[in-house]
């Protein structure tokens, strides 16, 4: 991997420890310009992972505890009278910050749910008619538990589809789970910081300026209308699945200290990009295996 590229795993490793793909997974998708989901049971680290992105980059932090109740107006701020001018001022929400930790997303209701959409995809908000910027970067990892547990949404396609890639951290084996408790309290605490925002500002414009084929484009091309044209994907791929597969491909190239993509990019990305999206509309965890069914279904070196 690219030298600064290894600082940061490392420093995350120390957090997360026997995670290695999730975790290169998560950086792609920060330096890709996309937003994380992370799908798992409580307790398996991923509020933990969502501090520890915002530390090694030095990036401003927020948590937002998604709950039945909350309403748009707590996540986005509010306009408040002031008595003493007459005027309205307007008040920040906790969506104002670089890195937001959207927890258990799918515990809110559809409308609350609905208005991280616009600051998803277009990194502004508009309140009472007024739009006001979101910092950059901006970083949205959203964690939702299983849809089989109480009290949880099913997230609407549209909203699934803005997610860049969805992971899954998963039980460690029995030595991570050992190294894990064997820890000491202060490694746990520490706040790891090896980069800076410039350094990630920069990193995002070195992936847009990887170079891809026209042979790797219509490898991704041919997987996205194999997705359209067969009837047993529930949600084919968009357009907007398109442009991720070929960003986060970008984005992995980059970490892996090449200045150019190859199908192996496209393949290592695939899953964590298109799960979540074919199986958008159904409540089965059939996500990895539709998505390993499409990629195994086009040979790369095709014409």
């Amino acid at each position: 991997m690219r030298k600064e590229i290894q600082l940061v795993h490392d420093a995350l490793s120390q957090k997360i420890i026997g995670k290695s793909e999730q975790l290169k997974l998560a950086v792609t998708c920060l330096l890709a310009h996309g937003h994380l989901l992370i799908e798992d049971l409580p307790g398996m680290g991923k509020t933990t992972l969502s501090h520890a992105l915002s530390h090694v980059f030095g990036l401003q932090y927020s948590r937002i505890q998604f709950t039945s109740d909350l309403l748009p107006s707590d996540m986005l701020g509010v306009n408040v009278y002031q008595s003493h001018n007459g005027e309205f001022q307007f008040r920040h929400g906790p969506i104002f910050s670089q890195v937001i930790l959207a927890d258990e997303l799918n515990r809110a209701s559809p409308k609350t749910q609905s208005a991280l959409l616009e600051a998803m995809e277009e990194r502004q908000v508009s309140i009472d008619g007024t739009t006001h910027a979101l910092p950059s970067p901006f970083f949205v990892i959203g964690t939702q538990n299983p849809g089989y547990q109480s009290g949880t949404y099913p997230l609407p396609e549209s909203q699934l589809d803005r997610f860049f890639m969805r992971i899954s951290l998963g039980f460690p084996n029995w030595e991570a789970e050992k190294a894990m408790l064997q820890q000491s309290t202060d490694v746990q605490q520490q706040t790891v910081s090896c980069l800076s925002q410039t350094d990630l500002i920069t990193m995002q414009d070195a992936v847009t300026h990887v170079h891809v084929s026209d042979d790797v484009i219509n490898y991704i091309l041919r997987l996205v209308t194999e997705s359209r044209l067969q009837g047993r994907y529930p949600t084919p791929l968009s357009p907007r699945a398109s442009r991720a597969l070929l960003q986060a491909a970008k984005a992995w190239a980059y970490m892996h200290d090449r200045v150019f993509v190859t199908p192996d990019d496209v393949q290592a990305i695939f899953i964590a990009v298109t799960e979540h999206r074919l199986s958008a509309n159904t409540h089965e965890h059939t996500g990895p295996s539709l998505s390993q069914h499409l990629l195994d279904s086009i040979d790369p070196l095709a014409a």
